[in-house]
């Protein structure tokens, strides 16, 4: 798992925090705490398994003497019956934990089976598909990573990452006076040499402009697809008349149904919110065994 593991343990403490309370009273209650026990992670959908390195540190953070076993990678196709994983050890601590490490291996195996959807619906156009930053609160850095088990890309992670100048960017500016190639001017200025400036348009003439204008990145904002094909030609006559090309990204509104259509509009990227904001999570359940 291609994240910071510190930061990994950071999150699952949070969730357990949260889940645990003062103390699981139902388990205290009715497990003798020397009672040793058994379980398995049951699938019971299908999709793409991911997440199952928080799924098994979600129990050891809790319990350190719990041992289990990760039967499946992350990125494997997985189907109704598999078991991908097993855990050993104090059933009262799988069962205080057990709440938190599905909740992580349902939520990323949704994002990632999601992505997975998006991807192949366009894998013989050269068009990457990217996230946003509608992400769950606080489990950005695993939902980011979940994306990339589906086979998707990341966008910026955080405010810090690149330059995105937005509507509401340019609201401000045009009250005092300013234009899309001021924004892009002020922008450039501000900002480090390695930062790359991307700007949203609505139209196929802001699409020209920032184009002419320097943009990195020109992020067609839920425009239809025909005025989306307008504006990359736009884009390419701009780089044609001596401006270096800029990248171009579709954005807004973008389903699994339309994703197909929008990347033959011949766009870069797209991105789409749905990968993270309104995924299902995928059924996969804890069974036990004593």
């Amino acid at each position: 798992m291609d994240v910071p593991l510190s930061a990994v343990r950071a999150i699952i403490e949070a969730a357990l925090a949260e889940d645990v309370g003062w103390g699981d009273i139902t388990t205290r209650s009715l497990v003798p705490p020397e009672h040793q026990g058994r379980a398995q992670a049951l699938v019971k959908g299908e999709g793409i398994l991911c997440g199952t390195e928080v799924f098994a540190l979600a129990f050891t953070v809790w319990d350190p003497a719990l041992k289990v076993d990760l039967l499946m990678r992350d990125g494997s196709p997985i189907r109704r019956g598999d078991i991908v994983a097993k855990v050993e050890g104090s059933a009262s601590s799988i069962l205080t934990a057990e709440r938190v490490a599905l909740n992580f291996l349902q939520r990323l195996s949704g994002v990632a089976t999601m992505t997975r959807r998006f991807v192949q619906e366009v894998g013989d156009l050269p068009t990457r598909v990217l996230e946003t930053r509608k992400t769950t609160p606080g489990l950005r850095l695993l939902e980011k990573y979940a994306v990339r088990v589906g086979g998707g890309s990341n966008h910026r992670y955080n405010l810090s990452d690149g330059i995105l100048i937005k509507d509401n960017h340019l609201a401000v500016l045009r009250a005092y006076g300013g234009d899309l190639r001021e924004a892009i001017t002020l922008a450039r200025r501000g900002a480090p040499l390695t930062i790359k400036v991307e700007v949203e348009v609505t139209s196929v003439d802001e699409a020209r402009t920032a184009a002419e204008a320097g943009a990195d990145l020109i992020l067609l904002d839920n425009m239809p697809v025909k005025m989306m094909k307008e504006a990359v030609q736009a884009v390419r006559a701009a780089s044609a008349s001596g401006h270096a090309r800029p990248l171009v990204e579709a954005s807004g509104g973008i389903t699994l149904e339309k994703v197909r259509a929008i990347a033959e509009a011949g766009v870069d990227y797209l991105s789409s919110g749905a990968l993270t904001h309104s995924v299902r999570a995928l059924d996969i359940s804890l069974e036990m065994a004593v």
